[in-house]
C-alpha cells in the first residue's frame, strides 16, 4: 500500500493535471480498435506526429486486417519507413493482421492475454488499446511517464512495469485511462527531458 504522504502528493499532482488538461484527446489518429492498434505499434521509438503523417497513407491502402493481410510485408515497410524500425514493424503488422483473421474473426481482442500474444504487441501497446478502444482501466507507462514518475518522486521503479504498479497504487482506477494521457501532455508542455526549468514547472516547483 502506498503511504499516506505519497497518496496526498499524488492527489495534489492529479488536481494540477485535471486543472491544466481537463480534456485529453488521444494523440494518435485512428478510427477503430484496429487502426489504433497499428498506430500504437508504429509509435514505438517514434513521435506521435510522425505516426500521424504515415498512418493516413497506410490506412488509405489498408485499414482492416483483411486488407492489410493482402499487402506484402515489403509494401507495408515502404509506407512506414519514416517511423523507424520498419523491418520489424512491417512484419508485426502483417503477422498480427493474419492472426486477427484466423483466430479472432477479423476483430481486435478485448483482453490482455490475446492482445499480448500478437506479434509486436507488448504490455504497453495492449494497455493503450484496452484503455482507449475498450474503456478498460489500464495505465500504459511509456518512457516519458516512467521518467516523470521518478522526477516527481511517485515511483523509484527501475523499469516501466514497476512504475506502472506504483502509479496504479497511488491513483484511483477510474482515473487511469485519462491520467496517463494527462501526464504525457503535461510532460511535453511543462516538464521535458531536456532544458527543463523546475522553477517554472507547475508540478516540479512544488513537488519535484
Amino acid at each position: 500500500m502506498a503511504d499516506k504522504k505519497l497518496k496526498e502528493k499524488a492527489a495534489a499532482i492529479h488536481k494540477i493535471l485535471d486543472e491544466l488538461f481537463p480534456e485529453v484527446p488521444i494523440p494518435l489518429q485512428h478510427r477503430d480498435a484496429y487502426t489504433l492498434l497499428v498506430a500504437v505499434l508504429l509509435s514505438a521509438q517514434c513521435t506521435d506526429e510522425r505516426v500521424n503523417q504515415v498512418t493516413p497513407i497506410l490506412f488509405a491502402k489498408a485499414d482492416t486486417p483483411s486488407d492489410m493481410a493482402k499487402l506484402s510485408v515489403e509494401e507495408i515497410r515502404e509506407i512506414i519507413k519514416p517511423c523507424g524500425l520498419s523491418p520489424a514493424k512491417s512484419k508485426a503488422i502483417s503477422g498480427l493482421s493474419s492472426i486477427l483473421l484466423e483466430k479472432h474473426g477479423g476483430h481486435v481482442p478485448d483482453n490482455f492475454a490475446d492482445l499480448e500474444a500478437l506479434p509486436g504487441v507488448g504490455h504497453k501497446t495492449a494497455s493503450v488499446v484496452m484503455s482507449q478502444a475498450f474503456g478498460v482501466p489500464a495505465f500504459p507507462v511509456d518512457t516519458h511517464i516512467h521518467r516523470l514518475a521518478a522526477r516527481w518522486g511517485l515511483s523509484s521503479g527501475k523499469n516501466v512495469e514497476q512504475t506502472e504498479r506504483d502509479l496504479k497504487a497511488l491513483f484511483p482506477e477510474e482515473s487511469w485511462n485519462k491520467l496517463h494521457l494527462q501526464i504525457i501532455y503535461f510532460g511535453r508542455k511543462y516538464c521535458p527531458a531536456r532544458g527543463h526549468d523546475p522553477e517554472t514547472c507547475p508540478i516540479c516547483s512544488s513537488y519535484g
